[in-house]
């Protein structure tokens, strides 16, 4: 059962990339790029605002919950760096597709959270409040070296970054419960609904479609520290630290979610290969059906219990 409706909640990821894949002649080159640049400067900064804004931050599960969701994601950066070598050779390619062992899908994980015997939207809004500002800085300082910027350079890009900008608007809303007038924010979430959608197809018109059905030894190290290595870390620390069940089974999930679409868009506008990255996450995302449900069900054996 919990198999079946994480490849039901993931149905609709799989049909649009493959949408995007029979639409790729369609649109000019150009087209597609500046569906990327709209995602980058608009769509995507009021998905993140939203999803960290959108649900209030308990400050007492943020304490517990922010140093675990932290330490995975170091864990992507440090594992996706030892795998370098095997990587593409210009380091803004490198770059675009490291962000890939870290970034996750919240969209995704707000679904399958919703499997849980204990835990759910409340304790995963904690976990992304805290996860996208992180991921956002790692990418983007990633990126930004990438692109031989100056450190002066680097710094501004970083700071000015619109993901980084609407990721930290959202936690300091949602810490401090506070909610725009629905006259603003609505237009906010209209903009956020599309910014899946269209990167979802922008990344099926993208892809290798023939690199897909094959992982080669750097995708495929990839793809397992995402998949396996983040969320078997994040059952360890469950269990060693015997955290609360509700606050432990959500990490587990956290830390086993896919590669986020936004690390598409983001590798597009540093100028990145748009093609390895727009693999990656498919790879990812298709894997994920099927792991995804083991760490769910190992997530309830080792937590439910309690």
């Amino acid at each position: 059962m919990v198999f079946i409706a994480v490849f039901t909640g993931l149905m609709p990821v799989f049909l649009l990339v493959g949408l995007g894949g029979v639409l790729r002649n369609r649109l000019s080159l150009n087209a597609w790029q500046g569906l990327d640049r709209l995602n980058f400067e608009i769509l995507f900064p009021a998905l993140l605002f939203v999803a960290a804004a959108s649900r209030p931050i308990e400050i007492e599960k943020l304490v517990i919950m922010a140093p675990v969701v932290w330490a995975i994601l170091s864990v992507g950066l440090a594992l996706g760096w030892l795998v370098r070598r095997a990587g593409p050779e210009r380091f803004l390619d490198f770059a675009g597709t490291w962000q890939v062992a870290w970034r996750f899908n919240t969209a995704l994980g707000l679904v399958a959270v919703g499997l849980l015997t204990h835990g759910g939207a409340g304790e995963m809004a904690v976990a992304v409040g805290m996860g996208v500002p992180v991921a956002n800085l790692f990418a983007v300082s990633a990126l930004s070296r990438g692109g031989a910027l100056s450190f002066g350079a680097t710094v501004v890009k970083v700071a000015l970054n619109p993901f980084l900008l609407a990721s930290l608007g959202g936690v300091v809303f949602g810490l401090m419960g506070w909610r725009l007038p629905n006259p603003i924010m609505m237009p906010i979430e209209m903009l956020a609904r599309a910014a899946i959608p269209i990167a979802l197809l922008s990344i099926g018109a993208t892809m290798n479609w023939g690199a897909l059905a094959r992982l080669d030894r750097f995708n495929g190290a990839i793809c397992a520290i995402k998949l396996v290595a983040l969320p078997a870390f994040a059952l360890g620390v469950g269990m060693g630290f015997r955290l609360d069940p509700s606050i432990a089974s959500v990490l587990v999930v956290f830390a086993a979610l896919p590669t986020a679409s936004a690390a598409h868009v983001l590798a597009s506008a540093f100028g990145a290969d748009r093609s390895l990255v727009a693999t990656l996450i498919a790879q990812t995302t298709l894997l994920s059906a099927i792991s995804l449900p083991i760490w769910i069900s190992l997530a309830e054996l080792a937590f439910a219990s309690r």
